[in-house]
C-alpha cells in the first residue's frame, strides 16, 4: 500500500493499543498478508484507520477456528483502506457458518463420545471409538495382546 508521507496513519503502537493486541501480533498479521501498512519516509510503519476492523475481525475468526488462509483470502477482496461494511460482514459470517456449525457438531460427537469410554487406555476394547475404531483385535476381548508376524 502506497501512501504520501504526509497522510498520517496510525502506528504500530496505536494500532495494538487500540485492538488489544500485542505489537508482535500486528507484524505477524502484517508478515501473513492479513493487514497492510506503508512506510514513512521516516521508515516508520503507519497503517489505516481501517485496520482496526481487519483485526477485529482477524481475532474473532481466530476465536471460531478459521484458518489465517480462509481470513486472508476474505480481506483480500476488501481494500485494505476501506473499513468492512455491515454488508462484508454479513457475507462473511454466511460463509464461515457452515463451519462453525460443522465443527460444533464434531465436538458434541466428541463429547458424546467421551461418555461412553472408561478411559482405562486399553486400544483392544471392543467398542472405542475416540482411541481405535475399527479395532481387529476387539473380536478377541479387552486386555492387551502379543502381536506375532502373519
Amino acid at each position: 500500500m502506497a501512501k504520501a508521507a504526509t497522510s498520517g496513519g496510525l502506528t504500530v503502537g496505536d494500532v495494538a493499543r487500540r485492538s488489544g493486541v500485542a505489537v508482535s501480533t500486528i507484524h505477524f498479521y502484517e508478515g501473513k498478508g492479513l493487514i497492510e501498512g506503508w512506510r514513512t519516509q521516516g521508515n516508520q510503519r503507519r497503517y489505516p484507520r481501517a485496520v482496526l476492523r481487519r483485526v477485529a475481525v482477524i481475532r474473532i475468526a481466530q476465536r471460531a477456528g478459521i484458518p489465517l488462509a480462509m481470513v486472508k483470502a476474505f480481506l483480500r477482496e476488501i481494500p485494505a483502506d476501506r473499513a468492512l461494511s455491515n454488508a462484508d460482514w454479513q457475507r462473511l459470517t454466511e460463509a464461515w457458518k457452515a463451519m462453525i456449525d460443522e465443527r460444533i457438531e464434531s465436538l458434541l460427537q466428541l463429547r458424546d463420545d467421551m461418555e461412553s469410554c472408561i478411559g482405562c487406555g486399553c486400544l483392544s476394547l471392543a467398542d472405542c471409538p475416540l482411541r481405535n475404531p475399527g479395532d481387529r483385535l476387539a473380536a478377541e476381548g479387552a486386555g492387551p495382546r502379543l502381536l506375532r508376524p502373519r
